[in-house]
């Protein structure tokens, strides 16, 4: 199990968490890689801030 990843697989692994569960390995990689880079850190809550942003505008189109 390979715990070291760049940005590139860093950023990846945060969007692919938006459509699937990731494997343990994955997990702890990212979680350490977040830990250490305050750039994928920020970007992951921009992608936390678009599923929300996008979460309440499905569930006021639904209302409508």
């Amino acid at each position: 199990m390979r715990l070291r990843r760049t940005c590139k697989e860093s950023t990846a692994l945060l969007i692919a968490r938006e459509d699937r569960r990731l494997s343990f390995g994955d997990r702890m990689a990212l979680r350490l890689h977040l830990a250490a880079c305050k750039t994928c850190t920020v970007f992951e809550r921009q992608v936390l801030t678009m599923r929300d942003a996008l979460s309440r505008w499905r569930r006021d189109e639904s209302e409508s």
